[in-house]
């Protein structure tokens, strides 16, 4: 099956733990404007609840992910402190 390029770039959280090179885990990505769960292979092992971005996508509903802080949630903290 050919990859899936428009999860490429999309924030998700790791609903199953990755093992790194052990196995998968499964992460749900907001995507499509809804949300959709993958298998999630990462280069190390990431915890359940983690915050990840899609940054390969393996086609058959697979991707690779990196753990990943969205900077605009820290700029959104950030305007609490105007004033």
């Amino acid at each position: 099956m050919a990859s899936d390029e428009a999860v490429v770039g999309c924030a998700g959280v790791l609903l199953i733990g990755t093992r790194g090179a052990d196995g998968p885990g499964e992460v749900l990505v907001r995507v499509r404007g809804g949300s959709e769960a993958f298998l999630a292979w990462s280069a190390e092992p990431l915890p359940k609840g983690a915050n990840v971005l899609v940054v390969e996508s393996r086609g058959t509903r697979q991707v690779d992910v990196i753990e990943w802080a969205d900077p605009l949630d820290a700029l959104a903290g950030d305007a609490g402190d105007a004033g």
